[in-house]
């Protein structure tokens, strides 16, 4: 740990031995690679390690969205490509939903919850809750959509289609194989999940497990910029909001101050950061992964609690401010 980021290493400390996370692996990364790393706490008696696989949630989202990025830089998918090219069943809404709906969370697609079993079926479900484009809310069921999308573009499954460019950047922990051994989420039932039944699904939007030295590879990729995942110009559309200013539903209202991008999360207006040049996402159990580009440094926090008080962007302030 470089003695410039001792604060950040000192929120995670201090929350783990709070008892708010009961573990806490963090790691911060510039263009060059890592430049931090540790872990602190334990799972029910299991210690920390900064290898180890944890459950990633909703930081599955964008790596889907890297995937269909390059499906875009290829030619094999439109931004707009409507998802009934390929699901049929959305050719009878009234509206067209597409890929940059899917991405962006204003396809109006129902929500079912994370372990409701058959996503395909989910997702082919008669119902609409607005007209794409119309409102943003935030939507997971809308990555089966992306998922099927790229299969059909790539003849790729969508992880595999993730290992096409994790593995090329070293980030080739990144795995649906519960042999990884992941930390347990310890109060998932507590908070409504069966964690047996999630994973059955391979969720694309949430399913991914993965190890904060991946996460950090990305990182490192994405701010040097160079086309070792997705082309400079690509990564600039991704970073495109595509949110605007329609109406933000529950649970990223207005005043949380973020944008949606190209499975981006922007917090381009976030109230309470230093640097609001950043983009990235969190994940249900309390991950987090972002970049700053113009600051020159990405993050990683891996954790294993659903109801957490720890604030993260306290975290991203004390690492920005470390620089």
């Amino acid at each position: 740990m470089t003695s410039s980021y001792s604060a950040a290493f000192d929120w995670a400390r201090r929350h783990v031995d709070a008892g708010r996370l009961p573990t806490a692996v963090l790691g911060i990364a510039t263009a060059d690679g890592v430049v931090a790393l540790d872990a602190f706490g334990a799972t029910n008696g299991r210690p920390a390690k900064t290898d180890d696989h944890y459950r990633l949630f909703s930081i599955t989202k964008p790596l889907l969205g890297l995937a269909a990025a390059r499906a875009v830089e290829r030619g094999l998918l439109g931004i707009g490509t409507p998802l009934a090219s390929v699901v049929p069943e959305f050719g009878d809404r009234e509206d067209v939903v597409r890929l940059r709906h899917l991405v962006s969370h204003t396809a109006g697609i129902p929500e079912p919850p994370m372990d409701a079993p058959g996503l395909p079926e989910l997702l082919r479900a008669h119902g609409r809750d607005f007209a794409a484009g119309t409102v943003s809310r935030y939507s997971t069921i809308a990555f089966q959509g992306v998922a099927e999308l790229v299969t059909h573009a790539t003849g790729r499954e969508w992880d595999a289609a993730i290992a096409d460019w994790a593995d090329g950047i070293g980030a080739d922990g990144l795995t649906l194989d519960e042999a990884s051994d992941p930390h347990l989420v310890v109060d998932a039932a507590e908070a409504g999940l069966d964690i047996d039944a999630f994973v059955a699904n391979r969720n694309p939007g949430a399913g991914l497990l993965g190890r904060a030295s991946d996460l950090l590879a990305l990182g490192s990729a994405l701010l040097r910029n160079d086309g070792s995942v997705v082309q400079p110009m690509t990564l600039a559309m991704m970073l495109r909001p595509f949110t605007g200013d329609i109406p933000r539903l529950d649970p990223y209202p207005a005043e949380a101050g973020q944008d949606w991008g190209f499975a981006w999360n922007l917090r381009t207006r976030a109230p309470s950061l230093i640097d609001r040049d950043v983009f990235g996402h969190a994940g249900w159990s309390g991950t987090e992964f972002w970049v700053h580009p113009t600051a020159g440094v990405a993050w990683v926090l891996l954790t294993n609690t659903a109801e957490s008080p720890a604030n993260p962007d306290e975290l991203d302030n004390a690492i920005v401010a470390g620089l």
